[in-house]
């Protein structure tokens, strides 16, 4: 396949995202409302992926997001630091004293055990991204004069707000206008596409966002709620998984949306919350191409797994513009993400490589 990317000499940047950043507050081993203490870590379904891209690939990554200035926006610039990722092209946004103007978002998430899934309970309105227009931002001068050679952005930040969605097009639209590649994670929200108009908005946004996509990427419930492609065969509960289903919806996206280069969707069922069947798929120029499988996969956190299968489906694509070797770049680091805690990777380029080719878990001295 052929992507045209920009050359890395014209380019500050490999890649940036476009999305919030939250502070993720982690009650460990136990549950958010019996909690007396909290990890603390940084966290977005869109930076997630250029962290990954950065940490785990070492490419040259940047953050799109805003920040109210304040103690706790300081506090995620300096965990977005401690990840190698350029805070440069952060907006800081003046804030009160109590956050009625704008304020920082938090994610409490606990991990979910056995037959106790993940919870996650998010309290992020009025954060000062959300409340961002396209004129906080020089999308001009980021994709032209800077450079980007891929945008990655998604369907968690677009449902944000009615100022999100206009941001979102309007990034995207600048970015194809001085030829960076996109890639957008449909990342279907319900709750919070309610506020600003539930799944027709939603359908509204994404199909107008998808026109200007290279690589789209989601689950089985996001192509259908995002964009309407039903997927034949699928039971309701999604507990298995009908591949057959998938490749015709695929090839389908495919065909509405003749400017979309690559197709990508991970394949999970899940067992337990600790015990997933972990997979994914890839449509490239005609063929659909599936990784690895990781049957019987033991996860210790599953926050960030699809963001790690897409950072290294984009690194694969990036790197070597072979769909199939990008696909399992993209399992595999998915894979080692969710063994860790935390919504980012602390995998290297190495491990992933290994998992790729089929390493074992035997203690390494």
């Amino acid at each position: 396949m052929n992507l045209n990317l920009r050359a890395p000499e014209n380019c500050k940047f490999d890649a940036v995202s476009l999305g919030e950043v939250m502070l993720r507050l982690d009650p460990g081993e136990g549950r958010i409302r019996t909690a007396r203490s909290f990890r603390a870590w940084e966290g977005g379904g869109e930076y997630n992926v250029v962290r990954g891209l950065r940490r785990c690939f070492g490419m040259k990554t940047g953050v799109i997001t805003a920040f109210a200035d304040n103690e706790i926006g300081m506090l995620m610039e300096d965990f977005i630091l401690q990840g190698g990722v350029d805070t440069s092209l952060i907006k800081w946004m003046k804030t009160d004293g109590i956050g009625r103007i704008c304020r920082n978002g938090l994610n409490f998430t606990e991990r979910g055990f056995g037959i106790r899934g993940a919870v996650g309970c998010s309290d992020r309105a009025n954060t000062a991204i959300s409340k961002a227009t396209p004129e906080d931002f020089d999308f001009d001068s980021i994709f032209g004069e800077l450079g980007v050679r891929w945008l990655h952005t998604g369907g968690i930040y677009a449902a944000l707000s009615e100022q999100a969605c206009e941001t979102v097009i309007a990034a995207i639209k600048t970015a194809k206008k001085y030829g960076t590649v996109v890639s957008y994670d449909l990342n279907y929200r319900p709750s919070m596409w309610s506020a600003i108009g539930g799944q027709g908005k939603a359908q509204e946004v994404n199909k107008e966002i998808a026109k200007y996509v290279d690589v789209m990427i989601g689950n089985e419930e996001d192509f259908t709620a995002c964009l309407g492609f039903e997927i034949e065969g699928n039971d309701e509960n999604l507990k298995e998984l009908n591949l057959d289903g998938y490749k015709k919806m695929i090839n389908h996206a495919a065909e509405t949306y003749p400017n979309f280069k690559a197709v990508a969707t991970t394949l999970r069922e899940v067992k337990t919350a600790t015990v997933n069947d972990w997979s994914a798929i890839c449509w490239a120029d005609g063929e659909i191409y599936k990784a690895k499988d990781y049957k019987g996969l033991e996860i210790l956190d599953r926050v960030g797994g699809g963001d790690s299968f897409a950072s290294g489906l984009i690194y694969g694509l990036m790197t070597t513009e072979n769909a199939e070797l990008a696909v399992n770049y993209g399992a595999a680091h998915g894979a080692l993400a969710m063994t860790t805690p935390g919504d980012t990777t602390m995998a290297s380029k190495k491990e992933v490589e290994a998992i790729m080719g089929g390493a074992g878990a035997r203690v390494q001295r």
